[in-house]
């Protein structure tokens, strides 16, 4: 079991303080050289748009040249990008320096295998015991293991060539023609990320006409009261503009959310049904299986079962919904947050992808967002997310009797037909909590007492 370090999605923390210091970025590089880097000799490197990122994509290319492995530089550019690339790059492994939606204090490592896909669960409990081990190491012997090492063989360091582009292609073949989008208004929040410079531009050339707003980084602005996280402005932009819909993504653009033309939000469970309608229709959704998460509301998975879809629930976390998809043979799965991953074009979640195949559908429709969503009716549910002052509270915190307790009796409390969690995240110190069922009386309390109950722990 992954623990102290690496959650769901890699290693997360704030800049310049353990781990998302210099020097931690440059021992992990050194041990994923003899870890992982063992034919090629090389690693691609790409990060987001954050302030911190140059100082650890420095320390994480020292890592590896120091140790014989060569660095492909990527520069700013989204997950997806690296994840469809990276099988093309001829690499043993590729990083992205990210932390997602969080915001420019936060920095992250996201380690990603040759084939484009994250490690398993095993591979991040070596990794954490060699660091561990070398941390130890490095303060008994002040890296005198080091003394002795050649100057040669050394890594060297290249830029990437024309691979925004390749990709930005990949992305424009999934329409007919370019002037597939011909017609619409779409106004994109490029949360001042990654995206910030090849989301509008991917959707201009098919056809459509762009509002981009949040599409200057600065290093601090990245999610500040804007993208996925913060839909505030979109919604009103989306209004003011009379534009068709709006998009939003997050920091690193693995996560979309969907704003109609009244300025509502749409979530990652209702997209996936309306995507799951029309793959099914063009006999594009394989077994007609939908992989969901089981944080999905429950009225998604009674949708697709009375209308004839097979639907499957994976834990939380895209690699884990990615997990069921090749199990299944799917080629649809998601979450709640926008995580959506269309196997047929993307190796994980990627925004741009959903946001040409989602604005196909749109056209082919016919009706306005606001008539065509919401597609079913979703439980009454409560989501309460309870942040903590470090991950060791957070991890103890539902471990305690009382709240043990407390949780079973409000399990039986809401019956058979209902769903609660209370869940250890794995990018951040909080529990999140999720309570759901048939009365929306019952849910409120029970999540306000369960919320007060494990908020005692918080220290």
């Amino acid at each position: 079991m992954v623990n102290k370090l690496f959650g769901t999605d890699g290693v997360r923390g704030i800049a310049n303080q353990y781990p998302m210091i210099a020097e931690f970025a440059f021992d992990l590089a050194e041990i994923l050289s003899l870890e992982v880097c063992h034919e090629k000799k090389k690693v691609a490197i790409g990060k987001d748009t954050r302030i911190s990122g140059d100082m650890l994509e420095a320390s994480l290319t020292a890592g590896f040249t120091a140790n014989g492995v060569s660095v492909i530089s990527l520069g700013i550019v989204p997950t997806p990008l690296i994840t469809n690339s990276v099988p093309h790059l001829d690499v043993d492994m590729a990083i992205m320096i990210t932390a997602s939606h969080n915001p420019y204090q936060d920095n992250g490592i996201k380690l990603i295998d040759k084939n484009g896909d994250k490690f398993p669960d095993k591979f991040y409990a070596r990794v954490e015991g060699l660091l561990d081990n070398k941390q130890k190491n490095n303060s008994t012997n002040n890296r005198n293991d080091n003394k002795n090492k050649s100057p040669s063989p050394l890594g060297r360091v290249e830029k990437s060539v024309n691979i925004v582009e390749a990709y930005c292609e990949r992305i424009r073949q999934i329409a007919p023609s370019y002037a597939a989008l011909r017609g619409l208004r779409i106004v994109l929040d490029c949360a001042n990320g990654a995206y910030y410079q090849i989301f509008p531009q991917v959707l201009k050339d098919l056809g459509a006409g762009i509002i981009a707003i949040n599409n200057a980084p600065d290093g601090y602005n990245i999610n500040k009261d804007c993208g996925s996280q913060h839909t505030e402005q979109l919604s009103q932009v989306v209004k003011d503009s009379h534009a068709h819909f709006g998009l939003a993504v997050d920091g690193d653009g693995d996560r979309i959310i969907l704003i109609d033309d009244c300025g509502q939000i749409i979530d990652g469970d209702q997209l996936l049904c309306f995507l799951a309608q029309y793959l099914k229709k063009h006999n594009k959704l394989k077994n007609d299986i939908v992989i969901s998460t089981e944080w999905s509301n429950l009225g998604l998975g009674k949708f697709l079962a009375a209308h004839g879809f097979a639907h499957y629930k994976s834990k939380v976390g895209e690699r884990y919904v990615i997990d069921l998809m090749r199990e299944k043979d799917a080629v649809l799965g998601g979450e709640l947050v926008g995580h959506i991953v269309l196997a047929d074009y993307a190796r994980s979640g990627d925004a741009l992808a959903v946001a040409v195949v989602l604005s196909l559908a749109y056209l082919e429709d016919g009706r306005k967002m606001s008539e065509i969503f919401p597609i079913f009716k979703p439980y009454p549910c409560k989501i309460e997310n309870i942040r903590f002052s470090s991950k060791e509270y957070m991890m103890e915190s539902v471990e305690h009797e009382d709240v043990k307790q407390a949780l079973n009796k409000a399990k039986a409390a809401l019956g058979n037909d209902s769903n609660l969690i209370a869940r250890k995240s794995g990018t951040e110190p909080v529990i999140k909590l999720r309570v759901e069922g048939t009365d929306v009386h019952l849910v409120e309390k029970l999540a306000q007492d369960l919320k007060s109950l494990i908020s005692k722990y918080q220290k």
